[in-house]
Parts: structure tokens; sequence; C-alpha cells
């Protein structure tokens, strides 16, 4: 097990979160019912530029997918992971090899291994925090969709 405490920072998670314009989604799922496929929605309506990864899939959410982190033709600055806490030192490595800022291993994808490849790379890592619900808490606001609605719910009405 690992000091999660060191990878849960507020201010790194919001600094990730700011940085962050194009995000490859490991393991994102073209399954609706799937929490990746929901996260990825979630990132796409609040403006990220949103890249599945997944060799099983060739398209997800209107976007391109790819085999590996390695296969994609563009510049990712946060890689968000959806994977078995095995499959993490491997994608760790892709993750520096691509040049991406942060690596973001969502809940229960924990691997200290996978957080020192990432580190010695220069790759800032956040772990074991789902993106979505962070964004919501510190960038968006949070709904019980996961959405904006811009509507304000708690309004009187009679008074004048």
């Amino acid at each position: 097990m690992t000091d999660l405490a060191r990878y849960q920072n507020p201010l790194d998670i919001q600094r990730v979160l700011n940085a962050a314009k194009t995000i490859a989604v490991v393991g994102l799922s073209n399954n609706e019912l799937r929490a990746s496929h929901f996260v990825g929605y979630y990132l796409q309506r609040h403006g990220y530029r949103v890249i599945p990864v997944n060799p099983r899939a060739t398209e997800i959410l209107g976007e391109t997918s790819y085999p590996s982190l390695l296969d994609v033709p563009e510049p990712v600055d946060t890689v968000t992971v959806f994977r078995a806490p095995d499959a993490l030192p491997g994608i760790a490595e892709e993750t520096v090899r691509i040049g991406a800022g942060a690596i973001w291993c969502q809940f229960g994808v924990v691997n200290a291994e996978g957080a020192q490849i990432a580190e010695d790379g220069g790759v800032s890592v956040v772990m074991d925090r789902c993106i979505k619900v962070e964004h919501a808490r510190y960038v968006g606001r949070m709904h019980w969709l996961g959405f904006n609605t811009q509507r304000i719910t708690s309004v009187r009405s009679g008074l004048q």
C-alpha cells in the first residue's frame, strides 16, 4: 500500500484540473452504464477534449478510440485511468513517454510502482480520486446528475 494522502492534495488536484485541456481516458467504455463512460461524457460537457484509449473500440463518445496512449496522434495534458491497479505501471510508462503532465488514477486504482514511475518521469500523480467528483467540487457545481443545470433550485415562491 502507498501513502495516498500525498496523491490527494487539494491544491495539486485543482492545478491538474485547471491545466488540463485534453484528457486521454484509458479504459473508457462504450457502455453507457459504466462509470468511465459517464465520466468521459461529463468531461466533454465541461469543455475538455476527451480522447478514448480502448483497444476494443474504434469510436467512443464521437471520438476515435486508440489502442494505447502511444497511438494517440496529438498532445495530451492528463491521462485518466479506469483500469485495474496492476496495469498502472505500464500506463505510467506510456504517460511519461507521451509527455503528459499528469496521471489521474480513479477510485481503486492504487499502485505504488506506477505512481513512482510517473513521478520519476516528471508527471504529477492523483490517485484514488474521481476526476468528475473533484471537478464538480473545485471547478463546477455539484448536481445529482453531475451537470451544471444553471438553475437555482432553492427559489422561494410567493415572496415579494
